[in-house]
């Protein structure tokens, strides 16, 4: 099967059998430069071919094949002349599928194994005589079906790997798509290289063309858009394709809602202006955001607010927007919004995803929008954007920005918004900047939140006398895509000094920690 033009590639689909790391999958087939979505388990025959795949990769899940409950699989799948790869869970419903064998011998792996290839085959081919492999299953393989050349195996599993490069199928029982299977990454190339027969076409140039082409068709020859500009990559990258697409229709509008870090809006002013030459209107909405969060706490009501006000300042912008064509009856249809992927997954967008907070772009949206949405980010992933980015021609300084939020210091604050407490934030969180950046850091994290917990105090003692002060939160993190992260080993010489300078320099602060929980479970945000 040949691939369409690299404009509207054909997508490797991802079946999603309820899997921690299917959205994962997806980046690593990118990453091989070959464009993949996620699609549910249940998705019929007929949409899986309305796609057109070029390949299907079954994702691993936590049921196991002989439960009740265990999802489906429509056999029709593997008779559509599609190459698959089937991965733990999804081996094993393509070895049952094909006439294979699958029990459960009561052995169990879960966690690192190791993994030997017996020299047969391509998916292993030249790889370690042993190496290790990340598992988590309780059922095996036992017999492949017919046709497939078993490849590897590991204590657990005596058959961890098979293909058949005549049909384009193969299947690995352990996960290649995590970093503790440290040939994963090139096992799934071989198959999608290999097997498949798929070139890699997913290139950033390809990329930008392709989002482009989608915007001018969205919005057409004489629609208006308006682009909500935060500040961050992901909003200035889409700004600049929808500008590349439909010129001076496009208008961005920054809302200063009061929730900025120091210097934020001097630099979108300054930065972005002069990397595009984009018209920028910036609403003054400090005291209306601020007065609508007055008294709350919870942090979802909070998202939900400031993407309720984000809106109405869009909405109040556009006579700004439109000038003298107002009075024609022209309208600005289109709003534009830097929402990625891991947004839109973490909001519930994803398949049988839960909504772990709901982003202000996207599950944080009021249900009365007057605007239609241009996302032409929305399938992305945040390297993929800024690669995009350096192929549109923005400077560094905006492309390798770190990710701050659109509700910006209301979701750093644990406890009611206020200005004292914006402004007590915002110094403590310059600081950090400072010194992060002082030592040469910023290119080892992805981002550092940090977060005032207004609702909590604690005794300390500053100038021989006791205090009573709030306590400030580190919370560096490293991270591919926000998916997962990691918390970031600072060197403690730089949490030193940034502490020291906090709690001498910022009133009302006289302890700072330090958060180190990885994602999962705990998120990048507090909030």
């Amino acid at each position: 099967m040949t691939e369409t033009s690299p404009d509207h590639p054909r997508p490797v689909l991802v079946v999603d059998f309820g899997a921690q790391y299917a959205q994962l999958i997806a980046r690593r087939v990118r990453e091989a430069r070959i464009y993949s979505e996620v699609i549910a388990h249940d998705a019929s025959l007929e949409e899986i071919k309305a796609k057109n795949p070029a390949a299907l990769i079954l994702s691993g899940g936590p049921a196991s094949v002989y439960a009740d409950d265990a999802p489906a699989v429509d056999e029709g799948m593997f008779h559509l002349g599609i190459p698959v790869f089937g991965i733990c869970y999804g081996f094993q419903k393509m070895t049952t599928a094909l006439g294979g064998e699958v029990a459960n011998t009561g052995g169990r792996e879960f966690g690192r194994a190791t993994l030997t290839p017996n020299g047969e085959g391509t998916l292993h081919r030249g790889l370690p005589d042993t190496q290790p492999v990340w598992m988590s299953h309780n059922d095996a393989v036992q017999v492949a079906p017919d046709g497939f050349t078993v490849t590897a195996s590991t204590p657990g599993a005596p058959v961890a790997a098979f293909e058949c490069v005549e049909k384009q199928m193969a299947g690995v029982q352990y996960h290649p798509e995590v970093l503790h299977s440290p040939h994963g990454q090139e096992v799934l190339t071989r198959f999608l290289y290999e097997i498949a027969g798929l070139k890699p076409t997913w290139t950033a140039a390809n990329i930008a063309e392709s989002l482009i082409a989608d915007v001018r068709a969205q919005v057409g020859d004489e629609g208006l858009a308006i682009c909500g500009l935060s500040g961050g990559v992901d909003s200035a990258v889409a700004a600049a394709l929808v500008q590349r697409a439909i010129g001076d229709r496009l208008t961005c509008v920054f809302v200063d809602h009061g929730l900025l870090r120091a210097g934020e809006r001097e630099q979108v002013q300054t930065d972005f202006v002069a990397a595009t030459g984009a018209r920028l209107v910036t609403v003054d909405a400090e005291d209306i955001f601020l007065g609508h969060l007055a008294g709350e706490t919870d942090p979802e009501t909070k998202r939900k607010i400031i993407g309720r006000e984000f809106i109405r300042s869009f909405e109040g912008a556009v006579s700004e927007v439109l000038g003298d064509q107002a009075a024609s009856g022209k309208k600005v249809d289109f709003l534009v919004q830097g929402t990625l992927y891991p947004d839109v997954v973490e909001s519930g967008g994803g398949s049988g995803t839960a909504n772990i907070k709901s982003h202000h772009n996207v599950g944080g949206l009021p249900e009365d929008l007057e605007f239609k949405l241009v996302e032409p980010l929305r399938l992305l992933f945040k390297d993929e954007v800024r690669a995009v980015g350096r192929e549109l021609g923005l400077p560094e300084e905006i492309v390798a920005r770190q990710p701050f939020p659109g509700p910006g210091l209301g979701i750093r604050i644990i406890g009611e918004v206020t200005k004292d407490r914006l402004d007590l934030l915002r110094k403590a969180d310059l600081i950090a900047r400072e010194e992060l950046t002082a030592a040469g850091l910023d290119g080892q994290i992805w981002q550092c939140p940090v977060v005032l917990l207004a609702d909590v105090r604690s005794v300390g003692v500053q100038g021989d006398g006791r205090t009573y002060g709030h306590p400030i939160v580190l919370r560096p993190v490293s991270s591919e895509d926000a998916m997962t992260a990691d918390w970031t080993r600072l060197p403690y010489e730089v949490l030193e000094t940034i502490s020291t300078r906090i709690t001498n320099e910022v009133p009302d602060v006289n302890r700072v920690v330090l958060d180190v929980t990885s994602k999962p479970p705990g998120t990048i945000e507090w909030e």
